[in-house]
């Protein structure tokens, strides 16, 4: 099987092109081609009055070893990677001792519970959280009443945050295994469409990932595996031997109870503030690493549309427009769109009471009225929050807690129109663009909400944009604050082994430790991990 790319079509091409484009460019008769199926579909906007789709195809054809001869230095014509997923241990027959344990059900939690069930070592599966309807629940009861649960909200809980967000399933992480298809394939098979698998940038939506992580928490069950859901891990049981060596030997329960594990991955997600403190307070090498600070913008998502795809914009085979942008600013300072979502809302995703934090989220259809992004400054520990490895989570604290006041103390956020923000002056109400933020917005001036340099930045960032989206820095457009939860402010680090780099039994994974960031990736991270910690566990590493 060969596979095929770049391979460019008009919009309204007819389905018999796709075959003849392959014979043209490989220069074969119809009839040496065997059979072809589509393995990635994208398109290229770049010209609005001639968008491209972009493929890349698996051939079958009569004389593969001559063409490949043939088209020997041409990258877009090679064999077709191979994408299967192998196993890389088993559990023993029999085994006995403590099962693995999995702390946290968000996509990295569930994909490394996944591949340990698969490989038969029966993992515990805990999280602080509740099973998905029921948490799903209490975060509409933020959204509609003002009414937060703690444990139990955009952050915590089975499917983890990703399960309100856009459902982003694509990654610019390295993945020389084709780990990611293992992910999109078990997604499917929980109920996922099958598009998935060939569109260049594939979302699922909130709805969607609902079913899907129920259908894969059965799929576990039925493996041996056992989940705990309410189950919060308040501490670690470390032994150390006489030459300083430490290992983890148990976990210790929110209601007093103790786990004996040796075996642990620790997948708690970017907002589990309280389990990094005790992290650090334990000894367990942690490091500040780098974050990102801002708002959520809206526009109407006609808007996008018609800039990125003119007149073609509501085409069925494009979709709602998406973007990305980047501007390095005069103060040093880099502003950069940030998780965009497509005919979605701005969601309230803070975790903690008397605290404001925003996201944005869509369905799979992408069908509501505004599209949104995270417009968000880079910041670093040496720059910005100095001292202790936990200092970026005081920074996010800190802005959390003055817009949570400026929004009138009762969950609704602030906002402020893009004209005011970057006149300098206070909103007093909004304009054409509704924000979607429930339980509500409060016009004020994010400049109080936000860092300086931030805001400066933005204000110069916003006009570049607008040079680049026509319209993207409308006196209507509306900005929502705050966005601080872009990515860990830690990372647990951890060796070659996928261990804690100073304490045995403990692998940190996903992106609560920094080693992720989105859906896919962590997901990702939850096999690698999975698979380091099955090799260990049958001593072959």
């Amino acid at each position: 099987m060969l596979r095929l790319s770049d391979l460019k079509l008009p919009l309204d091409h007819p389905p018999k092109a796709l075959p003849a484009a392959i014979c043209a460019r490989l220069g074969i008769p119809p009839d040496a081609l065997v059979h072809h199926a589509i393995a990635r579909r994208a398109n290229d906007a770049r010209r609005k009055s001639a968008i491209l789709l972009v493929y890349s195809v698996d051939v079958e054809v009569h004389d593969e070893a001559g063409i490949l001869t043939r088209f020997a230095g041409d990258p877009h014509v090679r064999p077709t990677p191979d994408t299967d997923y192998r196993f890389v241990a088993r559990a023993p027959t029999g085994s006995a001792g403590p099962r693995p344990v999995v702390i946290g059900a968000g996509p990295c939690g569930l994909f490394a519970g996944l591949i340990l069930a698969q490989m038969g070592f029966r993992p515990i599966i805990l999280d602080r959280g509740k099973v998905v309807r029921e948490r799903t629940k209490d975060t509409w009861g933020l959204w509609r009443r003002g009414v937060l649960e703690p444990e139990s909200n955009v952050q915590f809980g089975e499917g983890g945050a990703g399960t309100f967000s856009d459902g982003k399933l694509w990654s610019q992480i390295k993945d020389p295994r084709h780990l990611g298809r293992k992910v999109l394939t078990e997604f499917v098979t929980a109920g996922a469409p099958p598009e998935i698998l060939t569109e260049a940038h594939p979302h699922i939506g909130t709805f969607r990932l609902v079913t899907m992580v129920e259908h894969m928490r059965a799929t576990i069950e039925a493996l041996g595996g056992e989940y705990r859901f309410g189950t919060r891990v308040d501490d670690l049981d470390i032994a150390v031997a006489a030459d300083g060596t430490r290992h983890l030997r148990g976990l210790h329960l929110h209601d007093g109870g103790h786990l004996a594990a040796s075996h642990v991955v620790l997948a708690v997600g970017h907002s589990a503030r309280d389990t990094f403190h005790m992290l650090h307070d334990r000894g367990v090498h942690v490091e500040a690493k780098p974050f990102s600070i801002g708002v959520r913008i809206e526009h109407p998502q006609s808007w996008i549309d018609r800039a990125r795809f003119g007149t073609c914009a509501g085409h069925p085979d494009l979709g709602a427009a998406a973007y990305s942008l980047s501007h390095h600013c005069a103060n040093g300072r880099t502003v950069y769109s940030f998780c965009m979502c497509p005919g979605g809302t701005v969601v309230a995703a803070t975790s903690e009471p008397g605290h404001v934090a925003t996201n944005g989220m869509s369905q799979y259809s992408r069908a509501e009225r505004n599209a949104n992004s995270g417009i968000v400054v880079g910041i670093d520990p040496a720059r910005d929050y100095p001292g202790s490895p936990l200092a970026g989570i005081a920074l996010q604290r800190h802005w959390e807690r003055r817009a949570y006041l400026a929004g009138g103390s009762s969950y609704a956020a602030p906002g402020q129109t893009v004209g005011d923000f970057l006149a300098g002056r206070a909103s007093t109400g909004f304009g054409a663009v509704v924000p979607s933020y429930r339980p509500g917005v409060h016009p004020t001036d994010l400049a109080d909400c936000l860092p300086d340099f931030a805001v400066t930045a933005m204000r110069e960032a916003l006009p570049a944009f607008g040079r680049q989206i026509p319209g993207y820095d409308h006196p209507d457009a509306m900005l929502t604050g705050v966005e601080t939860r872009t990515s860990s402010p830690i990372r647990i680090t951890r060796g070659r082994d996928f261990q804690s780099l100073n304490t045995g039994g403990l692998y940190p994974a996903g992106e609560g430790a920094g080693y992720a960031g989105g859906i896919l990736s962590a997901a990702v991270d939850g096999i690698k991990v999975a698979e380091a910690l099955a090799l260990d566990l049958v001593g072959d590493r």
